[in-house]
């Protein structure tokens, strides 16, 4: 149990910035969206504007600052919003729910790492 927070943070880190330089650097070539759905109109506009660009900066960022357990925390400051809006995303865009099984293990993951961080977050509710 003593490395399951390392674990844990590596995982996720490392899915964050994986993603991030995917996207940054156009590794990989960006699905054809179907036309007129929900999730082309929300992508048509925030995609042209650079919020998705904005988005995975600070995704790499998070991710990196997550994998070092020195700066955890901070990483998972910079993250939670960005697991959060996924999670919208998903449920009010999607609308494929947020019970899919890479929603849940990113959520998991998180909320294991807040939870085994717990004191150092314990000033922010006093």
């Amino acid at each position: 149990m003593k490395y399951a927070p390392l674990i844990a943070s590596i995982l996720l880190g490392l899915l964050f910035v994986m993603s991030a330089v995917t996207v940054l650097f156009n590794l990989a070539p960006m699905p054809e969206l179907p036309k007129d759905t929900p999730i082309s109109h929300f992508m048509a506009a925030f995609g042209t504007t650079g919020y998705m660009k904005f988005v995975k900066v600070f995704e790499l960022l998070g991710g990196i600052l997550l994998i070092l357990p020195k700066t955890r925390n901070l990483g998972l400051l910079c993250l939670g919003p960005i697991i959060v809006n996924i999670l919208a995303f998903h449920h009010f865009v999607a609308g494929d729910g947020i019970l899919q099984p890479m929603l849940i293990v990113v959520s998991a993951l998180a909320l294991f790492i807040l939870w085994s961080e717990r004191k150092a977050w314990a000033g922010l509710l006093k």
